[in-house]
């Protein structure tokens, strides 16, 4: 059963390529500060106003020591602090001027800022990529050139080397976020398809059950009823297509659609909770039974699989349990009552299954054996095309959401078997959603 049928949210998980980046911005500022506060302490004598360097100095650490935080993520970081940092990078290189002799500007002595002016351009960078990152790196740069005067190699050097690279962080920025973007719609699609596919093997396992049966005692009975089967059987055709329809490909020209005398045609299984019993198949799709233990409480395999044993089945079991959390145990047992009544529709009522389960140390194996006349080649994938899902959802489908497998081998004349693995510990994607079907 989902959260939402709990009255509970799902937890949201935020991904977020961008907070490793904000997390490096913000030690880079802090390091830098101290940089540029032991550069200042060493030039201290060879300023020419040393109380104007410190008066900066003072105000840039409360400045960092009161706006620390507003770069360790997106929402913190706002327009607005962005330009009061650019403010205090840029006032910083201006104030050299009157801070420095020219001697020493002139002979490459760093600005007041220092390297710490590259922190609020990185910021730019980071919330708003290149284009932001490409402005205020430029006003840096003229604010350097201001200073310096003159276009000296190491000062065009500097310049090019901050603006190249904040262009660039930001762009890298901008293709992480279109990746990030395209990742959670990709994950959304899927996460929706596999809720489909569940509400369609339900339906399959269920309604579509249901309709075949009263079409067929309908043309058995006659009268009023035999019109009441075929107003079912319409039914059944059209909900097929439609279930169908946003699952696998439409059927290639040509193909027959589905004949709704012999829906259960190969491939086409549905989970029944008797063997062989189409009166108690059907009262169990329309009462949508469902195992009463919790979905993560531990149930043995064979309690489920035992019922299955008669005249015309065969079942082996290990002499131990068999342990499966109670979804993951349900949905396996669906799966080969699945498989059996395959056996019973294209095999004949005669012939005899074999049903073995294994335990082995990492996952349960449960082969369903059959003396029929076996599956031919490409049977599977063409009754999945025509809209016939009853392998691809209520088998393979339910072992694909235990993050298991189920594999088939047939020899023509010598019969079909399928395997089916469930991994231990497995549960359905997205814990126990609605009820169980067998």
């Amino acid at each position: 059963m989902t959260a939402r049928r709990h009255g509970k949210h799902p937890k949201v998980v935020r991904m977020s390529v961008e907070l490793p980046l904000w997390r490096a911005l913000t030690g880079y500022r802090v390091l830098t500060l101290v940089y540029t506060l032991c550069l200042v302490a060493l030039s201290y004598r060879k300023y020419e106003h040393p109380l104007v360097a410190v008066a900066y100095m003072g105000a840039l650490t409360v400045w960092m020591a009161l706006t620390w935080r507003r770069t360790t993520s997106p929402e913190r970081c706002t327009r607005h602090f962005l330009i009061a940092d650019l403010g205090f990078a840029v006032g910083g290189i201006l104030l050299t001027l009157l801070v420095d002799s020219r001697a020493r500007i002139m002979d490459g002595a760093p600005t007041l800022p220092s390297i710490w002016a590259a922190g609020a351009v990185l910021g730019f960078a980071i919330k708003g990529g290149w284009r932001w990152a490409a402005v205020a790196s430029s006003a840096v740069a003229l604010a350097n050139l201001i200073v310096r005067q003159e276009l000296a190699r190491d000062t065009i050097h500097n310049v090019v080397l901050v603006w190249v690279a904040s262009v660039a962080i930001g762009y890298v920025v901008e293709v992480a976020r279109a990746s990030e973007r395209t990742l959670a719609r990709a994950l959304q699609i899927e996460a929706a398809t596999r809720e489909r596919e569940r509400l369609a093997r339900d339906i399959h396992d269920s309604v579509l059950q249901v309709l075949a049966m009263v079409q067929r005692r309908g043309a058995a009975i006659g009268g009023e009823a035999a019109e009441l089967g075929r107003m079912a059987g319409e039914q059944e055709v059209a909900l097929r297509t439609l279930v169908a329809g946003g699952l696998v490909p439409p059927a290639r020209p040509g193909t027959a659609r589905p004949d709704p005398e012999s829906h259960a045609a190969d491939g086409d299984g549905a989970a029944r909770s008797v063997p062989y019993d189409e009166d108690a198949a059907g009262r169990a799709a329309a009462s949508g039974s469902a195992p009463s233990a919790a979905a993560d409480e531990p149930c043995d395999v064979r309690a489920l699989l035992a019922p299955y044993a008669g005249a015309g089945v065969t079942f082996s079991e290990p002499g131990a349990p068999v342990v499966l959390p109670a979804a993951a145990a349900a949905e396996l047992a669906a799966a080969v009552s699945a498989a059996l009544d395959n056996v019973r529709v294209h095999a004949g009522a005669a012939a005899h299954a074999w049903i073995l389960v294994e335990d082995e140390p990492h996952a349960v194996i449960v082969t369903v054996r059959d003396d029929g006349p076996g599956i031919p080649e490409g049977r599977l994938a063409d009754a999945e095309r025509e809209g016939r899902l009853g392998v691809a959802l209520s088998i393979r489908g339910r072992l694909r959401d235990l993050g298991g497998s189920a594999e088939w081998v047939s020899v023509p004349g010598q019969g079909a078997e399928v395997e089916l693995t469930v991994p231990k510990g497995a549960a359905p994607e997205g814990g126990r959603r609605g009820k169980a079907t067998a």
